[in-house]
């Protein structure tokens, strides 16, 4: 029997047309340098200092500055016989937004996938699975990828930190195999509809679907209860996690850098980020 490959998306001629066009504005590291040094200098800088800063001739910084501003990546100012030049503040969203375009994570997504393992049974986490579900973070601690505790949190912490009704375990022929849950961001009010999640498999149960079948009852379960915004952060390393959220809509807003240390290794985290299509 062929294999059935997805169908392939498309990006809009127009908009495939604008980011080429600003792509190729860049095809060229003077260039790069150039925007670089704008946009480090929110004030704005004279074409002069760009010529000093880069090493260049002024006809030649001044082509460049041109270039960038026939784009729209620059703005240019006269004051006096001097041109300033500063950066088109959109830019600094605009362009990893094209990027993001470009490779897809801007594309409509599915809540989640809908092909769930039919011997996972995802159901609210109970007074009795906190041993399992702590046994299962100790688990995840343990593979150095998971999360940048080294000790368990005590039960007392995770239930006081924890929103009640995202709280979730997964199960399969009765045992307690893995479970999410959801943490409000901020006690703030306009920030109420925000939070962040964490998602543990057991030990040898994953890669069977575990995974999928519980980010499916978060996501609906935040939807249906008005949470417009889940977050989280995954190590760059983990890439199984990171395409499990992305199949369940979320995307990856960016990578932080260095943000903390394990075990006196500095890591990188991408942080996710999943808007409801309720709100």
């Amino acid at each position: 029997m062929p294999i059935e490959l997805p169908q392939a998306q498309v990006l809009p001629t127009g908009e495939a047309a604008t980011y080429a066009e600003w792509f190729a504005c860049l095809a060229e590291p003077v260039r790069v340098r150039l925007l670089h040094a704008v946009a480090t200098s929110r004030a704005g800088i004279t074409v002069g200092a760009l010529t000093r800063v880069l090493g260049t001739s002024q006809s030649t910084t001044s082509h460049h500055v041109r270039k960038l501003a026939e784009v729209g990546f620059v703005r240019l100012r006269k004051e006096g016989t001097a041109t300033i030049v500063t950066v088109n503040e959109a830019c600094c969203a605009g362009l990893p937004h094209a990027a993001d375009a470009v490779m897809g994570l801007l594309a409509p997504r599915p809540c989640c996938p809908d092909d769930l393992p039919p011997d996972v049974t995802v159901r609210a986490l109970a007074e009795d699975d906190w041993a399992d579900v702590r046994r299962i973070y100790a688990e995840g601690i343990a593979t150095g990828l998971a999360t940048f505790e080294t000790a368990v949190p005590s039960r007392a912490s995770l239930d006081a930190k924890w929103l009640p009704g995202h709280r979730w375990v997964a199960e399969v022929d009765g045992a307690v195999v893995g479970w999410t849950a959801a943490t409000p961001v901020s006690a703030r009010e306009c920030y109420s509809g925000v939070a962040e999640t964490s998602v543990y498999v057991a030990d040898g149960q994953r890669g069977r679907g575990v995974g999928r079948a519980l980010l499916h009852k978060q996501v609906t379960a935040a939807d249906a209860d008005g949470l417009w915004t889940l977050q989280t952060s995954i190590f760059t390393e983990n890439r199984a996690s990171i395409a499990l959220h992305h199949d369940a809509g979320y995307r990856t807003v960016g990578i932080r850098e260095r943000i903390a240390q394990l075990d006196g290794v500095w890591h990188d985290t991408v942080l996710l980020e999943r808007r409801s299509a309720v709100r």
